[in-house]
């Protein structure tokens, strides 16, 4: 798949088969994450894989936008060590980039996955750092369910050129 095409036609995707997701496919998706700019090049991610069925509905319980982890065949928890962290300001925006490459590859290879935020909101951040036992120098930034879709959603073009600005606003 050309790397527009898949910029274009990747969508948010929230009903998945129950087919499991193998490891190459999984390590792939890692990988592209690990790919990611970082402020300093100091890489503060630590990235969680989900499959047990118990902790994926407890993590849906645990996050009001969460209910397609009931079905998911897996999450991947994206966290901050802040142990890591040398830039404080900048480890969201590490992660964020993490997360979209993730989103990228798991479309890539033929995978649905959605962005499930959970940084800044204390009340999100403390429940899964409570499901997950979290260590306090881990925090925990974005959930993303993945799997087969079990839904397709057409290309999605949002681009508008009244949003681009030339030299000055």
């Amino acid at each position: 798949m050309d790397l527009f095409e898949a910029i274009a036609r990747r969508r948010s995707i929230r009903r998945y088969k129950p087919d499991s997701v193998n490891d190459g496919l999984l390590n792939t998706i890692v990988r592209a994450a690990c790919s990611a700019p970082s402020a300093g090049n100091e890489q503060p991610w630590h990235f969680l894989v989900v499959r047990a069925r118990k902790t994926l509905v407890a993590l849906s319980e645990s996050h009001p936008y969460a209910d397609m982890l009931r079905e998911a065949p897996l999450a991947i928890l994206v966290c901050a060590d802040m142990d890591r962290v040398k830039h404080r300001d900048y480890w969201p925006q590490d992660c964020a980039a993490a997360v979209q490459n993730m989103l990228l590859a798991a479309h890539g290879v033929g995978l649905g996955s959605v962005w499930v935020g959970v940084y800044p909101r204390e009340a999100r951040v403390a429940e899964v750092r409570r499901v997950i036992s979290l260590p306090d120098t881990i925090i925990p930034f974005a959930l993303l369910p993945m799997g087969l879709p079990a839904e397709e959603k057409p290309p999605d073009d949002r681009f508008d050129r009244q949003r681009i600005h030339m030299e000055h606003w």
